[in-house]
């Protein structure tokens, strides 16, 4: 009998505080997680994908990594303002759009998968305390053999 399967039904959906994020262990598929692993792989790379690249064509999109923003953020700067062309100014003129499912600036686009990311990290959480999965959270150690040679000396 499998007791965790009980305890989640009764417990109900996990929810996920804060905004939404991956987990720092995030690519692993534990054994046990499987599903969920597959639900929230196949989200991200539909639903969560989809609506990056909206927000990319809109001008809205951010860098996860903050030299790489502030590079980008220091060039729109230095650009002369010739013509604004960006998708986002193209669309405020057109009257028959619903803009309630255009992207905004604030927009995460990993929360269309939120769902998906509270049952991951709740499978995960449990099953990679297992012992059958320790190995998954490891650093592992490229022998010396294998690792890249220094051309100096």
């Amino acid at each position: 009998m499998n007791w965790n399967r009980i305890r989640d039904a009764i417990s109900g959906p996990p929810t996920l505080e804060g905004p939404s994020q991956l987990p720092t262990y995030f690519p692993v598929e534990p054994a046990g997680c499987e599903k969920h692993a597959e639900k929230l792989f196949a989200c991200l790379a539909n639903e969560a994908t989809v609506k990056a690249r909206d927000m990319e064509k809109m001008g809205y999109g951010k860098s996860y990594y903050e030299d790489v923003e502030k590079e980008r953020v220091a060039k729109l700067q230095q650009q002369p303002k010739k013509d604004d062309t960006t998708a986002a100014t193209k669309i405020e003129d057109k009257a028959d759009i619903d803009k309630s499912k255009l992207p905004s600036p604030n927009d995460n686009p990993l929360d269309e998968c939120r769902l998906a990311i509270a049952y991951y990290k709740r499978c995960c959480d449990r099953e990679l305390k297992k012992k059958k999965n320790w190995i998954l959270t490891e650093p592992y150690r490229v022998q010396e053999e294998y690792r890249y040679k220094s051309k100096s000396g």
